[in-house]
């Protein structure tokens, strides 16, 4: 068992805040010393109330499936002996209502695009690679999300 941490750190600034007119910017502090900038959507909460700039909730969990479907598919690659040059996904998150009637994110769509050097594997290695990955995520694993994988030749 391990167990991972962070820090989410919010102060009002002075702002009224029971008018609900409160900046919903935030800190995501992590182990490393990492400072990621948070706040509310901007679709959700319109700006100056949030930062459009900062990462939101509904990003962060689309990340992070795509970032660990990733960290699973290059240790999958390596140990098959593919040499990869880049992976690039754009990943999509749907915020809908589910069968119960609440806002959740119902779909996440991966769309990898991978570039390997030398010997490349087949349609069929490459199909594999990805369902052992998604298989394998943690995230993935963790969630009601419909996860999908639709790979980018």
């Amino acid at each position: 068992m391990s167990e991972y941490t962070a820090t989410v750190y919010w102060q009002r600034l002075g702002a009224a805040f029971t008018d609900n007119k409160y900046s919903r910017a935030h800190e995501w502090r992590f182990d490393g010393g990492t400072v990621v900038p948070g706040s509310s959507a901007p679709s959700v909460v319109r700006a100056p109330l949030s930062d459009p700039t900062a990462v939101d909730p509904e990003e962060a969990f689309v990340a992070s499936l795509s970032s660990c479907h990733m960290l699973f598919f290059l240790s999958f690659a390596a140990k098959q002996g593919f040499v990869v040059d880049s992976y690039e996904d754009r990943a999509v998150g749907v915020l809908a209502k589910n069968e119960a009637g609440k806002m959740a994110m119902t779909v996440v769509t991966l769309r990898p695009k991978v570039v390997f050097s030398g010997r490349a594997p087949t349609a069929e290695q490459l199909d594999e690679l990805h369902h052992r990955s998604h298989e394998e995520c943690f995230i993935a694993s963790s969630v009601k999300t419909d996860v999908r994988c639709e790979p980018v030749a």
